[in-house]
């Protein structure tokens, strides 16, 4: 900005429309655009927390589902969109830190495009099964896989997702061959339920129900330690995989030059939002782990995430054209 007085006389007009704008920010609704499918676990978080956003703001928070490409789609709109504080991204691991080392080409930049607000929650994935499945252990699945090289396929919500990449390191520490059966979000679901696939990482939130109600049987989780919402499962690193990490999890981003303003308000109040004592008691019945960082916390995560997920990629020699 020019400091000649000159300058500041030009720029006088335009800082004093802008400043009523940013200080009524949100006049009108907002939107939240979601990079998956509705019925997922991206979406149900979206949902909860566009919710009380809206209560909170006194405007209709409004969700939009953008899925394909793994995510990328919706995420892309968002990093292309005007920088003003009314499209928020609500995401996950996959678009946000593992595409970009599976893709050959990617059409955003996470860090370079996109505005972090706040990390919203952990979710760990959990290996499932239907409950008509005969595989009754983890054990019992790799000797299946054993016998059958390529006979057995694993469904996931998306080509990179994290659902995706914990069977295919499954495969690689148990010297297994499976076959991967990519949906466009948590329609994989149905065709577990159905046996038309054998398996799936999962997040848990998104199968939950169904294992309380006995239609699917849990046999692992993908994080270090065990989820509160099945304390019951155990960890893959308990039954012999070492070091198995490849949790989901989920944040809120804007467009990179979104009023800072704007930024840390989103942040502030989706943080106490979800730290609500019924949202977190909500969500952890549900298998979320809430957080709640400021924008800091979630760029600082999310840069030790990108490379963490490129080792990832690399070990489980996954990718896509």
């Amino acid at each position: 900005m020019p400091t000649t007085r000159r300058g500041l006389l030009l720029a006088g007009p335009a800082l004093a429309l802008a400043r009523p704008a940013l200080a009524a920010w949100p006049d009108r609704p907002v939107r939240i655009v979601v990079s998956f499918t509705a019925g997922g676990t991206t979406d149900i978080i979206a949902r909860v927390v566009g919710n009380l956003l809206a209560e909170r703001w006194g405007q209709p928070v409004v969700i939009e589902n953008r899925p394909g490409a793994g995510g990328n789609i919706g995420t892309e709109y968002v990093a292309r969109a005007v920088p003003d504080g009314y499209t928020l991204l609500v995401a996950s691991v996959g678009p946000l830190a593992v595409n970009g080392a599976l893709y050959r080409s990617m059409p955003y930049d996470t860090r370079k495009d996109l505005a972090p607000i706040t990390l919203l929650a952990g979710v760990p994935n959990i290996l499932v099964v239907a409950a008509a499945s005969p595989v009754r252990s983890v054990a019992e699945l790799v000797a299946l896989a054993k016998e059958r090289p390529g006979g057995l396929s694993y469904g996931s919500t998306g080509v990179g997702t994290s659902s995706h990449l914990s069977s295919a390191i499954m495969d690689g520490m148990a010297g297994v061959q499976t076959t991967h059966v990519p949906y466009r979000g948590a329609v994989a679901l149905n065709d577990l339920l159905t046996r038309r696939i054998d398996f799936m990482f999962a997040t848990i939130p998104s199968v939950i129900e169904q294992i309380r109600g006995g239609r699917l049987r849990a046999l692992a989780v993908s994080t270090l330690r065990r989820s509160r919402a099945a304390p019951e499962v155990p960890t893959m690193e308990e039954l012999g995989f070492a070091g198995f990490d490849a949790s989901s999890w989920f944040g809120i981003l804007a467009p990179v030059g979104t009023p800072r303003d704007v930024v840390e308000r989103v942040s502030a109040d989706a943080a106490a939002a979800v730290r609500r004592p019924e949202i977190e008691r909500q969500m952890v019945d549900q298998g979320a782990d809430p957080v709640g960082s400021t924008p800091e916390e979630f760029g600082a995560f999310l840069d030790a995430e990108i490379a963490r997920w490129a080792g990832i990629v690399r070990l489980s020699g996954a990718s896509v054209n």
